[in-house]
């Protein structure tokens, strides 16, 4: 594979995006003459950006509202994002567009980091909040874990049953408080919470020894994990899953490991 002529990010909003400062530090650690940047793209924009990245040999991370999208202009996907149904990463090889979803192991790594902190357990019932993109990289990794239990809670009760339907051991939930009762793990995969200090999930509701695990990251954290540390569950946000998923990002689009410390470096 060659080295892509560019690299970038897609989504809109973008501003806030960590992951221009995870790999240009990267980047320059490893003395790689490239510089990653956001670019703000909205839907009606999108194929018409991915045929000009194409033609320039680009490669780059797909984020919010676009990963189910570009899954479906892709030429290629590999298995892991075919069967997440969506694509977070992508390049050109042989002028083609190849699609693949390292937001699954970056979830996987994220997931099992907070458990190993909390001394418990791989979850037996997982509880995820949202259906998009993020959430079907998350069900795709829970799919893994020895038969847990998976329900899904959306606003959009459809997309829920949707994504259930492709996972053993997942149900779609309609009632929120149903759908997080006996969860050993309760996850937002919804963008709530990255410009407010919404929550997701009211602290009540969440099962007494349950931990938290919220994709969405900001600095010092976002409210929904201060408030459930606060009452004794052990809580994460998203950046262990945003720095392992760009870690593998990197290694897919340029055939070398990152430096893990240095990105980590340039978020801390």
């Amino acid at each position: 594979m060659n080295r892509p002529a560019r690299l970038v990010l897609l989504g809109h909003p973008v501003a806030h995006s960590l992951s221009p400062r995870i790999h240009n530090a990267a980047l320059r650690a490893a003395s790689i003459p490239l510089e990653y940047v956001a670019l703000d793209i909205l839907p009606s924009q999108l194929r018409a950006t991915l045929r000009t990245l194409r033609a320039e040999g680009a490669a780059g991370n797909i984020t919010i509202p676009h990963k189910q999208s570009v899954f479906d202009i892709c030429d290629h996907v590999t298995n892991v994002a075919e069967r997440a149904g969506a694509v977070n990463t992508f390049w050109v090889q042989d002028g083609e567009l190849i699609g693949d979803n390292t937001d699954v192991a970056g979830f996987d790594f994220a997931a099992r980091e907070l458990m190993l902190s909390a001394r418990a357990e791989m979850p037996k019932c997982v509880a995820l909040i949202g259906a998009g993109g993020a959430a079907a990289a998350a069900a795709t990794a829970i799919h893994d874990w020895d038969d847990a239990e998976l329900v899904i809670w959306s606003r959009d009760l459809k997309r829920a049953e949707t994504l259930a339907q492709r996972f053993a051991h997942a149900r779609a939930e309609a009632d929120l408080s149903s759908a997080v009762k006996g969860a050993d793990l309760v996850v937002n995969a919804t963008p709530m919470g990255m410009s407010d200090d919404q929550l997701p999930v009211p602290i009540a509701l969440l099962p007494g020894k349950c931990a938290v695990l919220d994709l969405v990251y900001r600095h010092g954290e976002t409210a929904w994990v201060r408030a459930a540390r606060d009452a004794g569950r052990a809580a994460s946000d998203g950046l262990p899953m945003l720095v392992e998923q760009a870690a593998r990002s990197f290694r897919r689009w340029l055939g070398v490991e990152p430096n893990r410390e240095v990105m980590w470096g340039a978020v801390g």
